[in-house]
């Protein structure tokens, strides 16, 4: 309820029927407890309905001239705004077909000719009372659901920087690359939904670090090959790590965790895949991942700038990095820059 007055308060009804006697009859009975508002004609009830202050529940005539109440109710419930409105229709009929079309539309009861103030009052009172529990419910359902999507976000991240952290790498890595991920994921074509979804996969990119010893990944010199051949195990181990799963989000983060060391002309691991037998999240990655790594400061090296980082990408299109990724980096240069203005590293924070 709206804080206030009494008056205020209280529940709004909207009466609707093109017979003014009619109105008065059920306003009569409404008006010691509800707010009462009324119409006389199904175009002034949709309007007063998409208004700034709508009805929490709609008493309709049926039998009405230019706009029946089967009309008015289909219209309230296709749309977005008015269709959590409880509608209850007023009639005379009392045809078993009227009655089902009436649901059919979305009505949620009846009240027939001429009115019982005993049950007319029943009927709001209880249709009011279930309208304000399914409120609570998706008030309910959305503040856990968005509980559980940053729960969710949050585990993701802190997998992905667990990989980070056998890495010396620390940052905001992981959140950066993923927006990186998304921003070209859109650019070349994924709806919004696999653009979320390949930035909630894309963190993990790395996660089977967490499998390969620290004496390997901290080394300060040059791997030696055999090494080497341990360092690239860290793809394998993601794959074991993230597993055979039925979420389409852990199924995603498993591809990429295979595939973001794939290069587009066959010459990266582990399976020396190429072209576009890379699937395309592994070939975005790959770019967004190298795309941070280069523009940030790591132990060992300074951040580059923005110019060296292009000219290395363009030298690498069609060798490591999927050519038309490369062509969309102008695409989303100013969207990558606010990313990494806003999740800068403390210690390169302007």
């Amino acid at each position: 309820m709206k804080e206030g007055s009494d008056s205020e308060q209280r529940a709004s009804i909207l009466v609707v029927d093109d017979i003014p006697a009619n109105i008065e009859v059920l306003s009569g009975i409404l008006r010691s407890q509800y707010r009462v508002r009324a119409a006389t004609s199904g175009t002034r009830a949709l309007a007063i309905a998409i208004g700034d202050a709508p009805p929490d529940l709609i008493l309709l005539d049926i039998m009405m001239p230019e706009m029946d109440g089967l009309e008015v109710c289909r219209r309230l419930k296709a749309d977005l705004r008015t269709r959590h409105i409880p509608v209850i229709f007023v009639t005379a009929m009392s045809e078993i077909e009227d009655e089902t079309r009436g649901f059919e539309v979305g009505c949620v009861d009846y009240v027939t000719k001429p009115v019982s103030p005993s049950i007319v009052l029943a009927r709001v009172a209880t249709h009011l009372a279930l309208a304000n529990q399914s409120r609570e419910l998706e008030r309910q359902v959305r503040v856990r659901t968005s509980e559980l999507e940053r729960t969710r976000l949050a585990v993701i991240r802190c997998l992905g920087k667990a990989s980070e952290f056998k890495d010396d790498n620390t940052g905001l890595h992981v959140v950066r690359m993923s927006q990186y991920s998304r921003a070209l994921g859109l650019a070349v074509g994924m709806n919004e939904a696999d653009a979320d979804l390949l930035m909630l996969a894309s963190p993990m990119h790395d996660v089977g670090k967490i499998g390969v010893p620290d004496s390997i990944l901290k080394k300060p010199g040059k791997l030696t090959p055999e090494e080497w051949a341990l360092m690239q195990q860290h793809v394998a181990y993601g794959g074991l790590i993230l597993g055979d799963q039925d979420s389409e989000l852990l199924v995603m983060a498993k591809t990429i965790a295979l595939t973001h060391h794939e290069k587009w002309d066959g010459t990266g691991y582990p399976g020396g895949l190429k072209g576009e037998d890379i699937p395309l999240v592994g070939r975005i990655t790959a770019l967004a991942d190298v795309f941070d790594a280069l523009t940030s400061v790591r132990p060992y090296k300074r951040a580059w700038t923005l110019d060296e980082t292009l000219d290395y990408i363009r030298k690498e299109r069609g060798k490591h990095f999927d050519p038309l990724l490369v062509d969309k980096m102008p695409q989303v240069l100013s969207e990558f820059d606010r990313i990494k203005t806003f999740y800068a590293d403390q210690a390169e924070a302007p």
